[in-house]
């Protein structure tokens, strides 16, 4: 198959898209993937790239052509508007000259937010008369109110005539959350365009180094938070669990990522004197993190209570998964479902950090032998529903 994928992050950015390219690429099928100027999550683009530097490039066998954006700065409002609309602009008018260059034989849209990067898949669509299938990761309009807290209800309108908009013109709306269907079925009847399509770790968790630099981590009973740090992460109950915790100087609390919550965090930290057992280590790439995996005796997962997260299933659980690990949960609906499906460690509902405290000290006072049943319980569920090749397989097969 000749392939446009259609994303607005891609490598150097870390991101689901980089394998669907190269594990379409290397099973013989042409990709070519329209894209931007990277530029996540810095804010600023990145230091080997430019507005006339590198906007065309081949990447391990895969045609990347990035177009133009206003980077994203800090991440706030204004500035996440302009980042989504102007690459949205710039690429719809790439999307309209490939149109004419190039012959494709179906779109894929790879949307883990925002809803814009439909609109240049459109274009290609429209004029060649193809297949397009958008993959969503991210409900809108409804993480504009969750994430993003925006409540007027004309701009929610907008947004959602928008979301219609891709909808009708999507072939195959592929979820990777059984519980987006219901939102997505709110909007209009696509029932039969809807495929669950789940998320996968990356091979570098799975197979990758387990002996990458990273710094010493403190002894004793180590809970590994990985990824971002922000609000709908709810790391403000996390850490209100850490306080509840703080005599038992022997749990410790590793957060590895950033986000805007972080400095909030460490602040609480400072004020509550929770050093000794709360650790902040920065964000690490990919490679490293099966590094940090390997020396965790519990890593923990979490989401906001609230209706869009209720129906998520956050990308970092399929790649705990694989790690052979307990998970510990703080989350509602699909997420925990699955923790409590697969016998791979305990859950709690979000926001509730006096129970969270409770299946630490639970999971404390076990053996490492039932710990490590858990952790195989988690492996064995994520082989049979989680791997990229079966994914990729799965893929395949929804576009052909």
């Amino acid at each position: 198959m000749r392939v446009l994928l259609v994303t607005q992050y891609f490598y150097p950015e870390n991101f689901k898209s980089n394998d669907i390219a190269l594990e379409l690429t290397k099973r013989g099928h042409e990709v070519t993937v329209l894209t931007a100027l990277p530029n996540y999550p810095e804010g600023k683009i990145h230091k080997n790239y430019g507005f006339f530097k590198r906007t065309k490039e081949n990447y391990q066998g895969v045609n990347v052509i990035r177009t133009w954006l206003v980077p994203r700065g800090k991440g706030g409002g204004i500035r996440l508007f302009l980042n989504y609309f102007s690459w949205a602009f710039f690429a719809s008018i790439r999307a309209l000259f490939l149109s004419f260059q190039k012959k494709f034989d179906v779109i894929l849209v790879h949307e883990p937010s925002p809803i814009t990067q439909g609109f240049p898949a459109i274009v290609v669509k429209k004029i060649q008369k193809i297949p397009l299938h958008f993959w969503v990761l991210d409900l809108w309009p409804e993480s504009l109110t969750s994430a993003g807290g925006i409540k007027n209800k004309h701009v929610l309108l907008i947004f959602t005539k928008m979301v219609k908009y891709i909808y009708n013109n999507s072939d195959k709306i592929l979820v990777s959350s059984k519980g987006f269907k219901e939102s997505i079925l709110a909007k209009g009847d696509y029932n039969d365009k809807l495929v669950y399509f789940p998320n996968w770790a990356e091979d570098s968790i799975l197979k990758g180094n387990s002996n990458y630099p990273i710094p010493d981590l403190p002894k004793g009973f180590k809970i590994i938070f990985a990824g971002n740090i922000g609000v709908a992460q709810d790391v403000n109950s996390i850490i209100k669990t850490a306080l509840i915790l703080k005599e038992n100087t022997d749990i410790h609390f590793v957060f590895i990522g950033d986000g805007r919550s972080k400095v909030q965090l460490e602040d609480f930290v400072l004020e509550n004197d929770l050093n000794q057992t709360v650790h902040f280590l920065g964000r690490f790439p990919i490679d490293a993190m099966k590094t940090f995996f390997n020396q965790a005796d519990v890593l923990l997962v979490s989401l906001k209570d609230e209706l869009i997260f209720n129906v998520t299933v956050p990308a970092k659980l399929q790649a705990y998964l694989c790690t052979q690990k307990p998970i510990l949960g703080m989350l509602n609906g699909e997420g925990a479902t699955i923790i409590n499906d697969a016998n791979c460690g305990l859950s709690v509902n979000a926001g509730d950090s006096n129970g969270l405290a409770k299946k630490i000290l639970k999971l404390y006072e076990m053996s490492n032998g039932e710990r490590n049943i858990l952790g195989v319980n988690g492996f064995k569920y994520f082989e049979e529903n989680f791997t990229m090749g079966k994914c990729i397989d799965n893929l395949e097969f929804i576009l052909k």
